[in-house]
């Protein structure tokens, strides 16, 4: 069992390798952080989006938002299409789960909003639709994804796709990148000097 936890580890970091030495990510996370920063700077809001793990995921990066990451600092305006039950279900029994994001995009976003949709294969339906529909209302349109892209990749503005066909080591390096990207559109609005602060605990 130990061996087993080694080697688990091990392919987790040799994921993570693989994305520290990408510049491609690195390159689109830090767009996609500018954006994003500038979007909420005009009263725009990020919208994200994902199913499974990855709906964990979108709700988990909106928390960082709203509440705060590593400092105190205002709120930033996000939220997740993942959390409310009577939409979803709505959606899903009177149109298809197909339409669970798009719907809400289409009801929630406006014009300079930023859409981040997440998927470890990049073929989520859903999200390829509500990425499709956030494209044509002139919403920003990021998309987090591994195995080559899949289909997100051809629609979304930015793509971070992580180099892997292991569903939880893409996971887990979205949700690394995820914290990071928030860290960057935090300096975007608040300043580069921003994350020279002491980090703070939670309590």
């Amino acid at each position: 069992m130990k061996e087993l936890i080694r080697r688990q580890l091990q392919q987790s970091i040799d994921t993570m390798t693989r994305v520290l030495h990408d510049d491609a990510i690195a390159t689109a996370v830090v767009e996609a952080g500018r954006i994003t920063a500038e979007a909420m700077k005009a009263g725009r809001k990020l919208m994200v989006c994902g199913n499974g793990g990855s709906a964990a995921d979108s709700q988990h990066l909106v928390a960082e938002f709203v509440s705060r990451l590593t400092v105190d600092r205002p709120a930033l305006r996000a939220v997740a299409l993942t959390t409310d039950t009577s939409i979803l279900t709505a959606i899903g029994n009177d149109y298809s789960y197909d339409n669970v994001f798009e719907r809400q995009v289409e009801a929630l976003g406006i014009e300079g909003d930023v859409l981040l949709a997440i998927s470890t294969s990049g073929n989520s339906r859903n999200c390829v639709k509500a990425l499709k529909l956030a494209k044509q209302m002139g919403i920003h349109t990021v998309a987090y994804t591994g195995n080559k892209g899949g289909g997100m990749a051809e629609l979304a503005d930015l793509n971070v796709i992580i180099p892997s066909n292991t569903t939880m080591n893409i996971q887990e390096s979205h949700i690394a990148l995820e914290h990071i990207y928030c860290m960057i559109v935090e300096r975007y609005y608040f300043g580069e000097d921003f994350g020279n602060k002491p980090q703070q605990l939670a309590e």
